[in-house]
């Protein structure tokens, strides 16, 4: 049986907050896998217990302390399934972090841009203010330049209030 590691949660670019929660499938023997999180100035690691052998579905998570060192806001989730071998297979997802984002993070929601919105009247609307910078930075994968967004298109806003 080759060894495989299938990551549903996090997708790539996904917004996440300080837990990060991690879902998947995977084949191994032993079934360990160790977790790290890092953006270049700061790094987590953890384990989860995938199973045995066979293919396994999984969950678990990794938190990350509030008063961590992350300067960035797109950090690396790598999964490597080292249960088996020494050389298992390994997955790296860049994914971006919320609470540096929007102090407070606590999820966010979609919104569908309108004939005429521009970030800083959605981000008026939203916030009570005009600085749309939290807007772009959870968008950033598919946002740009901020002069240039499209009725239709569907952004994530982050929140600090749900």
């Amino acid at each position: 049986m080759s060894l495989t590691l299938d990551i549903q949660q996090p997708r790539p670019f996904d917004l996440i907050g300080s837990e990060i929660l991690i879902a998947g499938n995977a084949t191994a023997f032993e079934g360990s896998l160790s977790v790290r999180v890092t953006e270049g100035h700061d790094e987590y690691s953890g384990s989860l217990t995938v199973g045995a052998l066979g293919l396994r579905q999984f969950q678990g998570s990794i938190t990350i302390p509030n008063e961590n060192a992350f300067k960035l806001t797109r950090v690396f989730v790598s999964l490597t399934d080292d249960g088996a071998t020494l050389d298992g297979p390994s997955v790296l997802i860049p994914v971006l972090f919320g609470p540096l984002i929007l102090p407070g993070y606590r999820g966010w929601q979609p919104y569908t841009v309108q004939s005429g919105d521009t970030l800083t009247s959605i981000a008026q609307a939203q916030y009570g203010n005009p600085d749309f910078q939290p807007i772009l930075q959870a968008n950033q994968h598919v946002v740009t330049d901020p002069n240039l967004i499209f009725a239709g298109q569907v952004l994530r806003i982050p929140r600090s209030d749900i």
